[in-house]
Order: structure tokens, then C-alpha cells, then sequence
């Protein structure tokens, strides 16, 4: 009797003020519905000169932010150009800070590296369609290219893997690196894919590998080896790319790429692939008109479990 009164007593309570944000994040954590999922949006221009010219996107990609719950604070983690020419990058919507420059960045030549603040990330919102403009390069064929990554805490039908740099050092056993020679096309967008096990089939069995970061290198017999963008995609990614720039001078930053971003922004953006799915673990580049190919090397920790 006493333990029904007690019960009744704490359910005639009063409920604390809520925390709306905390509640958000509480139900996205908890949420059956989607999972994690990191998307590299990548679009292009062709000799824009002085014009803020529209990005054409490349194939599967949309700059129509997905489809999350209203309240799903999804994120812009960054955005960087490669182009020929100095210019300006615009990325606006009506729910920005202004629909007329929006975030407006200056831009230089074969500098492949992020424009925005580390960890200083960008709200989105679902189903808004972001207006992504970029001049550049006058000379005729020269494509300028832009990428943004997103950043997904609930996206319905996705499961992508992904751990915090503390997880990953917790559980490495060993560091692996995979090459992949790249034959890009000129066209713009992105070519060149191939499995991950394409050139080098040494992944272990059934066990699962952090991709920590990567290096860009000229192939045999070329000096330059940049290009805009690395992406990797799977079912361990919910069949989404994931990525970085195509720098091949900022090791310092690419090497670390997915641990250096995912302490900044504070979230578990290193992607977890099991090697189970290897022939299904795609990697590509985003190129230009010079078709450079490019040598990919993916810098994975072995997991233990």
C-alpha cells in the first residue's frame, strides 16, 4: 500500500521546465528512426569570370538539404574550392543570416584547404534548398569547383558508422595505408572510382577499419597530383560519400582529416568500413578540365573489438 501511494504521489508531480534543445538532441540520440550520416556535396562551374555563376552539381548530389525531421540540427562542417583563379564563393538560403551574400568567401588559386572557421559549424534546415554560387577562371573549359560537407545527427534509412577520435585510438591495433590509383576524367565532378581493394587486397578478414584520413600524390611520371575532392562511399557510410579536399601539399591536415574534424566540430565523424564490404567500398576524386590523375592513399586504424 505504501508503494502505491509513493507512485501515485511522484506521477501527480509537477514535470520540470524542459530544455527544448537538450530535448531535441535527447530524442535524436535515442531516435529508432535514422541514424548518423556525413555527405560530401560537390557542384562545379565552367569559366564563370567575375560572374557568381550556379554550381551545376555532380551526378546523385542535390544542394536540397535531405529529408530529416524539421527539428534536426543539421550542419554545414565546412566548404572549400579548387579553382584556377582568384574568386568569391557564395552560399545563401532565406533561413541563413541573409539571402544576398549569405556566407561570402574569397577564394585563391589551387588553394585546397576549408574556408570556414574549425568547429565553428553552420545550422541548416531540412528540405531547404541552399543557393550555392562561385566565379573564377575567365579561360575557356577552366571548371572551378566547390564542395561543402554536411552533417546529419538523425537522417531517416541511414546507419553510417561513425566513432570519435578517442574511440578509435582506444581500439586501434594497427595503421594500415590503401592506395588507389585514380584515372580521372575531364569533365568535371567526380571519376576515377574504384574499390578499395582494387590495387591492394591486405584487409583482414570480417574486421573493421577507422579511416582516420589520407594523402593526394601525383602518379608515376607526374609532378602535380591535386584535384578538388577524395570521396569513399558504402554501405558502411549509408551509401553516401564522405570526404575532404583533394590537396596534395597539406598533409599536415589530410593525413588526420576525419580525427582533425571531428575534434573541432566535437562530434564522431571518423567512418567505420568493415572489410566484409570492401568490394562495395567506392573511392573517387572531383577533377577538372586537366584530368590530373591522382594517387589516393586511405590511412585506416585496424579495430579491435
Amino acid at each position: 500500500m505504501r508503494f502505491l501511494h509513493a507512485l501515485l504521489d511522484s506521477l501527480c508531480r509537477p514535470m520540470p521546465p524542459r530544455d527544448h534543445t537538450r530535448s531535441v538532441w535527447a530524442r535524436l540520440l535515442t531516435s529508432d528512426t535514422g541514424g548518423v550520416a556525413l555527405q560530401l556535396l560537390t557542384g562545379f562551374v565552367t569559366a564563370p569570370d567575375t560572374t557568381q555563376t550556379a554550381l551545376t552539381m555532380a551526378a546523385g548530389d542535390s544542394l536540397t538539404i535531405r529529408n530529416a525531421a524539421i527539428d534536426s540540427p543539421v550542419r554545414l562542417l565546412t566548404a572549400w574550392v579548387d579553382v584556377q583563379l582568384r574568386g568569391i564563393l557564395r552560399i545563401r538560403s532565406p533561413k541563413l543570416h541573409d539571402n544576398v551574400q549569405g556566407i561570402r568567401m574569397d577564394t585563391i588559386a589551387s588553394e585546397v584547404q576549408p574556408l570556414l572557421p574549425a568547429g565553428h559549424t553552420q545550422r541548416l534546415y531540412p528540405q531547404d534548398t541552399l543557393t550555392v554560387d562561385l566565379s573564377g577562371s575567365a579561360t575557356a573549359a577552366d571548371i572551378e569547383t566547390a564542395c561543402l560537407l554536411l552533417y546529419y545527427p538523425d537522417l531517416p534509412g541511414q546507419a553510417g558508422r561513425f566513432i570519435t577520435p578517442e574511440d578509435a585510438k582506444s581500439r586501434m591495433v594497427n595503421l594500415i595505408g590503401v592506395e588507389n590509383s585514380l584515372a580521372t576524367g575531364t569533365a568535371g565532378g567526380y571519376s576515377g572510382e574504384e574499390a578499395i581493394n582494387a590495387d591492394f587486397d591486405l584487409m583482414k578478414a570480417n574486421t573493421d577499419y577507422a579511416l582516420l584520413g589520407y594523402t593526394v600524390s601525383p602518379v608515376a611520371g607526374q609532378t602535380v597530383g591535386e584535384c578538388a575532392a577524395v570521396g569513399w562511399r558504402g554501405i558502411d557510410t549509408g551509401n553516401l560519400r564522405v570526404g575532404g579536399p583533394g590537396s596534395d601539399s597539406d598533409r599536415w591536415l589530410t593525413n588526420r582529416w576525419f580525427v582533425w574534424l571531428s575534434r573541432q566540430c566535437g562530434l564522431p565523424l571518423i567512418p567505420v568500413f568493415n572489410s566484409a564490404n570492401k568490394a562495395g567500398i567506392l573511392v573517387d576524386a572531383a577533377q577538372d578540365e586537366n584530368g590530373v590523375d591522382v594517387l589516393v592513399t586511405s590511412i585506416f586504424a585496424e579495430l579491435g573489438r
